[in-house]
This record gives C-alpha cells, structure tokens and sequence, in this order.
C-alpha cells in the first residue's frame, strides 16, 4: 500500500498507535472485531477500519503538493476537497478557494480565473462540462486531479456499459457531487438513471415490467435521468454501479432486486444478456467501514460517538448503521463536547443539531467510537481525551497502548 505526504498534523499517538496493532496482528484485513482501549473505568470500543481512506490521503497530499509547488499563484479548489469541515478550513488558511459550494453554486466566477492559475479537481472528481470549461481557460487538469481511484473504477465501468449498449443504474444522492461527476461521465456513453435508494429501485421496477404508465417516468425521476432517455426500451439491458460512499449493503440490495426483476421478464436462460455483473465497482474503503461499524453493533455499550463532517455521505451511513443499535452521536469534532459532558450533535433525520443531556451524573462504561473516511485520526484523538477528561482515576494512555499491544 503507498505511503502519503500528508501534513503530520493529520496523524495521531494514540489512533495511529492502535492502527498499527491491528494491522501487525490481521495485515489481510479479515478480522473486523473492535478494538478495546481500557482505561480502567471507561472502555472504547474503536471501529477495526476507520478514518482517512486511500482516496482521501491521495487527495490530501495533491493538494498540499500544489500550495507547496505553487507559493505566488492563486490556487482554487472546485469545491471542499472531502467532506471535513477541518481539512477544508485549512486548506482555505493556506490561501486556496473554492470556486463552487458543495451544491454546485458558484462562489467565484469563471471569468476571473485565469490560465496562470492552478486549479484542483477535488477527490469527488467533476463533471465532464467543468473540466472542459477549467481546460478552454487554458489550465492542465491532470496534475492537480485528485479524484478517488476507486471513482475513475466506476466511471470506467460506466462506459464499458455504454459500449455495451446497457443503460447504467446509478445508485446515489443526484445532488452529490461525486452523482453529478459520475452521471456526467456515464451519460457520455450510455442512457443513464440515478435511484437514490430502494424505494425508488422498486418503482423503477415497476416502469422495466410495464405496471407503471410511462407518462409518470418524467416526474418521478426528475432530473435524474439522461435527456433522451426512453423507459420502454432503454431499460432492456441495465447495470447497476454507485456513489462509492453509498451504504454497500443498500446497493447490493438494489443489485439483487433489479436482477429479479429482469430475470423474471426476460427468463434466466437470457439474464446475461440483459444484467451486467458490476460487483466488482464497490469501493472496498466503504465497505470495510461498513462491515466494521457492523461488527461495533453487536457490542454492549452505553453510548456510541461516530465524527465526520455532517455533510458527509459515507459518515451519516455509520451513524445510520449504528442509531440501529446504540444512542449514537455524531460530532464532527471535539468542541460539540460540552463542559458538562453533553453534545452539541447533528440529527441525521431532520439535518438539524440537537443537544443531549449531560453524563456526568452517570459516566458511561463502555463507549463506541468510530468516523468516516474524511476524518484525521488526530481529530479523533481529540475527542476520545475529551471524554477521557471526565473520569477520575483513568489509566494513562501510554498504560491502555501498553495492554492493547500485550493483550494482541
């Protein structure tokens, strides 16, 4: 696996420590039990994969790879790098600006930026419209392109798709920027649909068996759908791929409903000539997170604490994974930790911050903790020595790395 520049202020004593351990101990990645750090009256359950994903390290270090190599230019960033609200504000004191929102609004006009300029493409990737208009100023876009790998994977298998005359199923929040770059790239080559979920799956379904009027495809999936798109013949032969930050298990459930429903249409004899095997595009990041935070379900605990950025998609799956098991809190760092052990944390449902009551009276004993891909590990220190500052009579952290590293 290749090693990252990252800045060292990203890094952790404590994360990185207990990261270490379990890669020495399972390096095949087969073991996905939590990790126990025994402080004597607390104990934290860490999720086995967490934090900075290979994407978001590749990203980081372009990134600051380009303020480095470029200290009298202006440099931009189509928008957030990941979705951290830390890396992003450092990136933004180091001098780089956002040309758009995470929503695709525009914040700096592209009659102001010019070929002298240095812009980077964020690890979301872009749609093939923006690159276009970066390339027509006159800026090179592939040396400060920080799209995941794993991205370019499901772009790539998008066009193969298309070559293929099958029409791509796009599993994702159509608003999302990684959606609009993955759309853009797909519609390039194949008819295109995005299902936000399997709801919406089932009711595609319903157009592909002919239960649902045509007349009602063009409002159900609005702006989700490839302009010329035609639902009583561009949904003969499909394939399914997704946001590489959706919840795997969601899109596997779409994958295996779709292929029901078109091997019960055209029969199991022709299912290979009518559903496309894109198993293969999971990004295995996600997944690992995924299957971690399951594991962390079945622990006892009193509290589960999951960090990230609130706007981030794979993020709020772990909350939404873990809220099935555990009072789960989602921070996006330590200062939503009040001084009377409270949190300031964000609701998932209604996209609002709550506020919880305080511990104080009754400490938790067992607490989970985990965060998403766009998360430092230092960011996840902090917030485990917050709560730890709660207790009394703790075992010092060089004692808790000690036994962790004895008991494995």
């Amino acid at each position: 696996m290749k090693k990252f520049e990252i800045p060292s202020y990203y890094s952790s004593p404590i994360i990185g420590e207990v990261k270490t351990v379990r890669k020495l101990k399972d390096p095949r990645k087969q073991d996905f039990s939590p990790t126990l750090l025994n402080f004597g009256p607390l104990n934290f359950h860490i999720a086995r994969h967490f934090g900075f994903c290979f994407g978001v390290e590749n990203a980081i270090e372009i990134s600051y790879r380009a303020i480095s190599e470029n200290p009298n230019k202006k440099i931009y960033l189509l928008s957030q790098m990941i979705h951290n609200p830390g890396v992003n504000a450092d990136l933004l004191d180091h001098g780089v600006e956002f040309i758009q929102d995470t929503g695709g609004k525009q914040l700096i006009p592209w009659d102001t930026i010019t070929k002298d300029d240095i812009v980077i493409i964020p690890a979301f990737g872009t749609t093939i419209e923006i690159e276009n208009q970066i390339k027509d100023i006159g800026i090179e876009v592939k040396k400060y392109n920080t799209t995941c790998p794993f991205v370019e994977k499901v772009w790539n298998r998008s066009k193969k798709l298309g070559s293929d005359n099958y029409t791509v199923i796009i599993h994702g929040k159509k608003n999302h920027e990684e959606t609009r770059a993955t759309f853009s790239r797909s519609n390039e080559y194949a008819k295109s649909i995005i299902v936000k979920d399997i709801e919406e799956t089932k009711i595609l379904a319903q157009f592909i068996n002919g239960e649902k009027n045509i007349s009602e495809f063009k409002t159900v999936f609005e702006n989700s759908f490839s302009e010329s798109f035609n639902p009583e013949t561009d949904l003969e032969k499909i394939g399914v791929v997704n946001q590489t930050t959706m919840l795997a298990s969601e899109t596997q459930e779409i994958t295996d409903y779709l292929y029901k429903v078109v091997e019960d249409k055209f029969g199991k004899e022709n299912i290979k000539n009518h559903f496309a095997n894109t198993r293969d595009t999971l990004c295995y990041a996600t997944n690992d997170n995924q299957t971690a935070t399951q594991n962390l379900m079945a622990v006892e605990a009193d509290i589960a604490i999951v960090v990230g950025g609130y706007n981030s998609s794979n993020t709020t799956h772990l909350v939404e994974l873990l809220e099935k098991s555990h009072t789960t809190f989602f921070i996006k760092d330590e200062t939503e930790l009040n001084d009377n052990f409270s949190f300031n944390h964000f609701n998932i449902s209604t996209k609002e911050m709550s506020k919880s009551s305080s511990f104080l009276s009754n400490l938790p004993k067992n607490i989970i903790l985990s965060s998403g891909a766009s998360c430092p590990d230092a960011t996840i220190d902090k917030v485990l020595q917050k709560v730890l500052s709660f207790y009394n009579d703790t075992n010092s952290i060089e004692i808790a790395l000690k036994k962790l590293k004895h008991e494995n």
